[in-house]
Parts: structure tokens; C-alpha cells; sequence
């Protein structure tokens, strides 16, 4: 099964979705990881759903190792059209959950990276 997982997460590096800057955005934010180098932004389009505020469109940009590309364009498509209030509930398991394979606690950093983006990009949007 892990097998399966470590497919997936190579074929989100390779061919991964939402990558990109978005024409218009309400919101970017960027993150860096020092002990690794990665790097990675988001721009977010917000829209108003039956009084919430929902993800109308989501893009990442940067570069990174597999790992913490893969994350972000997994956790992108996780949280397209989702509202903000759940949006915020996203934390670690959540990700290990999205990815499917245990980390060690460097690579675990790599895979929260996009998670720290998307956390202060709601944190701008206020």
C-alpha cells in the first residue's frame, strides 16, 4: 500500500496541480524553509457561498524537494472549494493523512511547509 502512496506523491512532483501564479488573487503569501531551501507561495480567490467564504480558486508557486511540492499541489486540491472555517481546522495529521506515507521529522517539516503557507494566507485575509 505505502507503495501506492509513494506513486502518488511522485506524481504530484512531477506533474503537479494548481502550480502557477493566478492572474488575479485576493491574497499571496510565502513561506521558507532555511534547512532545506524550500520555498513556497500561494495565491488565493475567494468566494462568497451561502454566507461563507469559500476557496474559489487556489494556485502554489516555488520549489522545493518532492515531498513539499507534492504536499502543496495535494493540499491545493484538498482545499478547493472548501469554506474557511474548516480550512483553518487543517492541521499535521491532516496532511500526513493527504500524503499517506509516515515522515521522518525533516521531512515532515517539507510537507507542512504548504500548510504554514495556507495558514498565513487566512491569517492576510483578515
Amino acid at each position: 500500500m505505502d507503495s501506492i502512496y509513494r506513486e502518488n506523491i511522485l506524481d504530484h512532483y512531477k506533474n503537479p496541480r494548481n502550480f502557477g501564479r493566478l492572474d488575479r488573487f485576493d491574497v499571496t503569501a510565502e513561506e521558507y524553509n532555511p534547512f532545506c531551501g524550500d520555498r513556497i507561495g500561494m495565491d488565493i480567490k475567494w468566494k462568497m457561498e451561502n454566507g461563507k467564504w469559500k476557496i474559489k480558486e487556489i494556485n502554489f508557486y516555488g520549489e522545493g524537494c518532492a515531498i513539499s511540492m507534492a504536499s502543496a499541489s495535494m493540499l491545493t486540491e484538498n482545499v478547493k472549494g472548501k469554506n474557511l472555517n474548516d480550512i483553518k481546522k487543517l492541521g499535521t495529521p491532516d496532511i500526513l493523512k493527504i500524503l499517506g506515507i509516515d515522515l521522518t521529522p525533516t521531512r515532515l517539516k517539507c510537507a507542512l511547509l504548504p500548510l504554514e503557507v495556507l495558514h498565513k494566507t487566512l491569517a492576510l485575509a483578515k
